[in-house]
């Protein structure tokens, strides 16, 4: 497209495209991309900017690689898609095999599914059906975080903070769940045990109706980007053991090595009933989740008054997809991620350090690829979009975060690029 045609296309997206978390009433303006190189995307006013976001913390390993380009276009060739229903495709089985592998023990039955608010629905239904086929029907609540996020779906957005995780609108139609006070005691702080007895509180008096927890682990994202102690998932571990309440534990933004640890929950050494995994998982080429789950809950499930699990998406296992997630996985192995990421929290804590002395911001806070500045009041995006890329960067705050979440691939001067860019534009707000 010319200038002009590209102008007229934006008019017309302006007037019929909804994009999320937007409104159709005079909505801002959305950047035309036309192609995306490693950390940068090319705008088609020929601007280039460096993506803070990897697309939603998803493009781990930057854009147009090669290795995924070439997995994609191989399996193309092949098929792109067949039901999964009474079939099965070698990328699937590998795929699976890869994921039994890389989790923590006894983990070991997956089911795919097409996105990571799919992936927190299927271990919904897992959870309750578990219950279910032991009898014990009145298990059918989840206690979850404040300060949680794990999807838009219905019942995603049912376990997401009442409100703070931006579903309260439908506070009086959505299943009614219990919820914790988020851990008080940071990451990186010495442990408090005093932190837990709130959870364990609600666990002791509500256990008998729960089918299940449900939490990010260590890292809370799209509620906060907040990071807490790693004890306090292990006593959340160790709670449900006592109580008799499966653990989900949703790694969707922070699996594959997002946090410093290729899931967090190594940090606390804990692993999950139920495992749910996502963004990473095919690099951001096409949309792909998992939910895994043990031998003890699948074939409980398996054994009761269904002989099934009641759920089958349409794109289950999709060839395409699972063939790019395999060739992610292998870059991500082959490529000392754990260096990388190690480089790029070293780097964001010396660069974004400077921004504590500003007035208007709250706090910094860094782990993993995760770089984090929290201002005292809600950015407005209206004014800080446009100034970030005029600086040369992509970001997409909210609330009051303006938080990088950068390919793992980024240099070490295209990070400080980004870093000087943003503090520069926080600076401008007031």
């Amino acid at each position: 497209m010319n200038s002009d045609q590209w102008d007229q296309a934006i008019e017309w997206e302006r007037a019929h495209l909804w994009h999320p978390y937007s409104s159709m009433i005079d909505p801002q303006p959305a950047l035309p991309v036309v192609a995306a190189e490693g950390v940068r995307l090319r705008l088609a006013d020929g601007r280039e900017l460096i993506d803070g976001m990897a697309s939603w913390w998803c493009a781990i390993h930057g854009y147009n690689h090669p290795r995924l380009n070439q997995a994609l276009q191989g399996q193309l060739g092949r098929m792109a898609h067949v039901m999964f229903g009474g079939l099965t495709h070698e990328p699937a089985i590998e795929l699976a095999r890869r994921l039994v592998a890389l989790t923590p023990e006894p983990l070991e039955k997956v089911f795919f599914s097409d996105s990571g608010s799919v992936a927190v629905e299927v271990a919904i239904k897992m959870a309750l059906q578990y219950w279910q086929a032991r009898g014990e029907k009145g298990k059918a609540r989840l206690l979850a975080l404040r300060g949680g996020y794990h999807g838009d779906t219905f019942g995603a957005m049912s376990v997401c903070d009442p409100v703070t995780g931006m579903h309260h609108l439908f506070g009086e139609v959505l299943p009614q769940q219990l919820f914790a006070e988020r851990p008080a005691c940071r990451f990186g702080q010495t442990w408090d045990p005093t932190d837990i007895q709130p959870f364990a509180v609600l666990m002791e008096r509500h256990h008998q109706e729960l089918a299940a927890v449900i939490l990010e682990p260590i890292v809370q994202g799209a509620g906060g980007m907040y990071f807490y102690h790693p004890e306090y998932l292990r006593e959340v571990r160790a709670l449900c053991d006592r109580f008799g309440v499966l653990l989900i534990i949703d790694e969707i933004a922070t699996g594959f090595g997002r946090s410093g640890r290729l899931f967090a929950c190594e940090y606390a050494d804990v692993t999950a009933d139920i495992l749910c995994l996502g963004k990473a998982l095919t690099g951001g080429y096409l949309t792909l989740a998992a939910t895994l789950t043990t031998r003890q809950v699948a074939e409980t499930i398996s054994r009761g008054g269904a002989g099934c699990f009641m759920h089958g998406p349409t794109f289950m296992a999709n060839p395409l997809a699972c063939s790019v997630a395999l060739a992610s996985l292998d870059l991500l192995l082959e490529g000392q991620w754990q260096a990388r990421v190690l480089r790029i929290e070293q780097q964001l804590r010396r660069e974004l350090a400077p921004a504590e002395a500003l007035e208007s911001v709250a706090e910094i806070r860094v782990l993993g690829a995760i770089g984090v500045i929290e201002m005292r009041r809600p950015v407005d995006l209206q004014q800080i979009t446009p100034a970030l890329v005029d600086a040369g960067v992509w970001l997409r705050p909210f609330g009051r975060l303006v938080y990088m979440m950068p390919p793992y691939v980024i240099s070490a001067a295209d990070l400080s690029f980004l870093s000087a860019a943003t503090l520069k534009v926080i600076t401008t707000l007031r």
